[in-house]
């Protein structure tokens, strides 16, 4: 009997430091219209107890991770079930399960997507927000000690929020803007999801740090959002760490949308209406060329200097 209550000790130690290192993610949405969260589990990684769901503004939703886990997280937009066949589908960030749950399957380009591996490399949880494979929604990861950890974690400046809190949707290049006939601008894909070309993806004789060097397009999203990753080698200024374990994180989108956009309870895109700064002046439409002229190149500058103005007023962090 004693020897039974000394392995049911052991077990219940075992749990308990295997819930340690554990996390739980708090997905907050801050847009004036429904979000369904996607969630993706990396191969080997253990499964989530959900793949996807709805939030309507101003809801929020805690997802426990597995020790371990790896994987990602985004947001759909403009999303409905078809009124013959009942399949469900996403304007943005779709994962084609036909379903709220995304069923393992992963987000249509392009979206925004909060990338983790938690419990990684040194005893570390790795995360990042990429915008390589384009953008649909802002979205801003914030680490907070876990309940769990005794008020512990990281004091490491690489474990601090990172994301995109800039609405790019409206001021996105035409080369690369999504648009959907009754919505307007959608979402604002990569250079290499809209031409293909191996400069811009980073591929075959570019498929080096050295050789894949930023482009106008991706200086673009990285103006406006300085700690997202903006193109696959973008990794000094865009990966953060936290103490595994002992950290929890907050996944927001649309943080710090201005209070006339909230109050519409209305998806602004679906309204077909264009983004407005903090300061209420209206962001700017532009043209580009499908390829980097000297006249997109400048168009370009424009836009980056209107995103960051953006990025400035708009992404606490």
């Amino acid at each position: 009997m004693a020897a039974h209550s000394w392995l049911l000790a052991f077990a219940a130690a075992l749990v308990l430091i295997h819930g340690a290192r554990s996390a739980t993610f708090t997905i907050a949405n801050g847009c004036g219209y429904t979000v369904w969260p996607g969630l993706l589990s990396s191969a080997g990684s253990g499964p989530l107890p959900t793949t996807g769901f709805a939030l309507a503004p101003g809801e929020s939703r805690a997802v426990a991770a597995p020790a371990g886990w790896s994987g990602r997280l985004w947001g759909r937009t403009l999303c409905a079930a078809n009124a013959a066949s009942g399949r469900f589908a996403c304007a943005t960030g779709d994962c084609g399960s036909g379903d709220v749950q995304c069923n393992g399957g992963g987000a249509a380009t392009p979206a925004t997507l909060a990338e983790f591996t938690l419990d990684g490399s040194g005893g570390l949880d790795f995360f990042d927000v990429s915008l390589v494979d384009g953008y649909n929604l802002p979205m801003v990861v914030t680490p907070t000690a876990s309940s769990s950890s005794g008020g512990g974690g990281s004091s490491s400046g690489k474990c601090a929020a990172t994301g995109c809190a800039a609405e790019l949707n409206a001021a996105c290049p035409a080369g690369l803007r999504v648009d959907a006939a009754a919505d307007g601008p959608v979402a604002c894909r990569s250079a290499c999801d809209a031409f293909g070309d191996a400069q811009y993806c980073c591929s075959g004789a570019y498929g080096s740090p050295s050789a894949c060097r930023p482009s106008a397009y991706s200086q673009f999203f990285k103006a406006a959002c300085p700690r997202a990753y903006s193109y696959a080698y973008d990794d000094a200024t865009s990966t953060f760490t936290c103490a595994a374990g002992s950290t929890d994180y907050t996944v927001t989108f649309c943080p710090g949308v201005p209070t006339s956009v909230k109050s519409t309870g209305q998806n602004p895109q679906a309204a077909g209406l264009p983004q407005q700064m903090n300061n209420g002046t209206t962001m700017v439409f532009f043209g580009g060329n499908a390829q980097p002229s000297s006249a997109a190149a400048a168009n370009l500058l424009v836009a980056v200097a209107v995103t960051a103005a953006v990025a400035v007023s708009a992404l606490v962090l």
